[in-house]
Formats: C-alpha cells, sequence, structure tokens
C-alpha cells in the first residue's frame, strides 16, 4: 500500500506524561513510568512509523525536557525542524489508569507552558507548508489557551490557503475549556475551513450540541447507525466538510470496550466492524491513532473509504495493546488484524 506522496503536518502541545506503575493509585506511587505524548504527536508518530513523511510543529522549553521531547519524537522518524524553543516549562500531565469498575483519571499540570504561551507569528507555515499535502490538528490546541487558538486558527487558514488537505480530531476536553470562549464558538470558525473532521461518540453533542438519540455509551452497546442523522447535521451546518468519522467505544469497564467507527463520505455511511478490546493496557491515545490510520487509509486506498475505515479502526484497536501515548504497531500487524487473525500467536 504506497500513499500518494506529500508531507503530513501536526500542530499540536507534547507533555511529559508520568503514570504510577501498573494501576497503582496516586497515593500508592512511589514511582512514576515516563512518557512523552499528546494528541498531535500521537498522530506524527503513528503516521511515521507507516512510512510517511511527517513533521511536528510545536514549542518547547531549552533545557533536557525539551530536548528528552524532540528525541522522543526522532527516533520514530517525525521530523522536528519547525519545533519552537522558548517559555519557561513543558507542561505535564498525570494518568492514573483504572481496572474494573474503577475508570482511568487524568491530572493536568500545564498551565503556563511553553506551548500554552504560543502567538501566532511564531510559526513561520509559509516555510512549513512547503511541501505539505495534509494538516491535522485537534480540540486540544484551541482550548489550552486563547492565544494557542489564535495561531491555530493562523495554522489552518494558512494550510487552505495554499490547498492543504486539513483535518481535525474535536478531541473535546472539559478540564482546558477555562479560557474564556465556549468550545463550539472558537471550533466552528475553524472547523468551517476543514475537509475531515473526527470525534469520539460524545464529542459532536460536547462541542456543538448534535447528539443521537437514545444512545448510553456506559452500557458496552453502542448502535452506529444512530449517528448517521449526528453526521448528516454537522456536514449540513459546514458544508466544506467531505469525510466526517466517528469512533464508538462502548465500555463495560476500563478492562473491557467494543471498538469501532463509522464514517460519513459524501452522503455515504460506512460502517466498521465491531472489535471486542479485553485486558485494554492501555487506552490513551485510542482515538489519535484512529485518526492517524484514516488519514494513512485515505492516502493509501483512494476511493475506497470503507477500507479506509477498516484499516483505523484496526490501528487504534491495537493501540489498546500497547503502553504509553503511542501506537507502536506495524503495518503488517494491522494487516493481520483486518485479515480477521485476533488470535495473538506468536510470530516466529
Amino acid at each position: 500500500m504506497d500513499s500518494q506522496s506529500g508531507r503530513i503536518v501536526t500542530f499540536g502541545e507534547v507533555m511529559l506524561r508520568l503514570s504510577p506503575p501498573g494501576n497503582l493509585r496516586f497515593e500508592q506511587a512511589s514511582s512514576f513510568d515516563v512518557f512523552y505524548g499528546g494528541g498531535e504527536a500521537n498522530v506524527a508518530v503513528s503516521l511515521a512509523r507507516l512510512g510517511q513523511d511527517v513533521e511536528y510543529v510545536t514549542r518547547l522549553p531549552a533545557g533536557p525536557l525539551g530536548s528528552a521531547c524532540v528525541q522522543s519524537l526522532r527516533k520514530h522518524g517525525v521530523g522536528t525542524a519547525f519545533i519552537v524553543v522558548g517559555g519557561d516549562r513543558l507542561g505535564i500531565y498525570f494518568l492514573e489508569k483504572g481496572a474494573g469498575p474503577r475508570p482511568s483519571h487524568v491530572v493536568y499540570d500545564r498551565a503556563e507552558s511553553a506551548f500554552a504561551r504560543i502567538e501566532p507569528g511564531m510559526v513561520d507555515w509559509a516555510d512549513v507548508f512547503k511541501t505539505g499535502s495534509w494538516f491535522h490538528w485537534t480540540g486540544i490546541t484551541p482550548a489550552v489557551s486563547e492565544s494557542a487558538a489564535a495561531a491555530c486558527l493562523e495554522a489552518v487558514r494558512y494550510a487552505k490557503k495554499v490547498g492543504v488537505t486539513v483535518s481535525c480530531d474535536l478531541n473535546y476536553r472539559k478540564k482546558l475549556w477555562k479560557w474564556g470562549r465556549p468550545a463550539g464558538d472558537v471550533m466552528a470558525e475553524m472547523v468551517a475551513l476543514c475537509d475531515c473532521v473526527i470525534g469520539n461518540e460524545a464529542d459532536m453533542g460536547d462541542v456543538f450540541g448534535i447528539l443521537p438519540v437514545e444512545t448510553d455509551v456506559t452500557t458496552g452497546e453502542i448502535d452506529g447507525r444512530r449517528y448517521e442523522l449526528v453526521c448528516r447535521e454537522l456536514s449540513q451546518r459546514f458544508p466544506k466538510l467531505r469525510t466526517i468519522a466517528i469512533t464508538l467505544r462502548g465500555s463495560y469497564s476500563a478492562d473491557h470496550n467494543s471498538w469501532s467507527a463509522v464514517c460519513w463520505n459524501g452522503g455515504d455511511m460506512l460502517y466498521a466492524p465491531i472489535h471486542q478490546i479485553h485486558q485494554i493496557r492501555d487506552r490513551v491515545g485510542g482515538g489519535d491513532s484512529f485518526a492517524a490510520g484514516l488519514i494513512y487509509g485515505i492516502q493509501a486506498f483512494g476511493e475506497n473509504m470503507a477500507r479506509a475505515l477498516e484499516f483505523a479502526v484496526a490501528a487504534s484497536c491495537l493501540k489498546h495493546t500497547i503502553q504509553g501515548d503511542a501506537n507502536l504497531v506495524t503495518l503488517s500487524e494491522i494487516e493481520q488484524l483486518m485479515d480477521g487473525d485476533a488470535s495473538g500467536r506468536i510470530s516466529r
């Protein structure tokens, strides 16, 4: 599967993640496991590992932690030439992984981070997009701060000006939208310029108030057909959208989820197979790995959107078996799952 040429650019905040080992609670921890991650960085890593030319744009402080972030990206083949150096601190988040009926818990420590203080004009988007063909951002970026929202809008506008395909993962984070304007107002201006929008089963409602009828994600049973009206209403509100994809996670427990997705593609609704994921190792980054899989699939499979959707779901299903934010699986492993082999047998 050879995808189309052209650089994929992602833009957002990469953070230091600290997690108690295993499923310990914060109060039990005497040490933390260290990862680097963030929505757009996770997408960049996934795509680079699938052989794509990817450039990640962010702002990091000078010093050892900023350098460690850069190295964590480069070791996966992600380009870092346009990372802006400045600011005083790296954003941090703490993740306590749940188990059984106990949910996972996130605590942010990212106020006044280097990225939160990014401003329009700090990134030379003309240089970034000289060879760019696709630009991906998420709703986390404009949620971080008013200046980050302005910088993101600047990037989206420039990408559209030079004919770059733009995708957005809505990624609503209630704990972050604190700086003033409602998420729906801020996001609408940028989503109106997008070609592709991705969200989970709740994002469309949380951001734009578009809700499916009679759906309860806590039962584990999610009917993808109920999301057709959600997609159609969103496409009417934002007529430039060509693709709308919604991941569907049914939560039986913290360790067992069902996983699937639907996709509206120019008026046609597509439905992916449903996977049952048992013994989840880490669900953080599941949506990011889906976004990366969809971007890859659209470019690799052309008009076969059903195949692209199936690829994205399989890739993100496998992510749940990987510790950390990034999806460290291979193309052959994704293809194997797409072909129906979920046995987990040793490959010798």
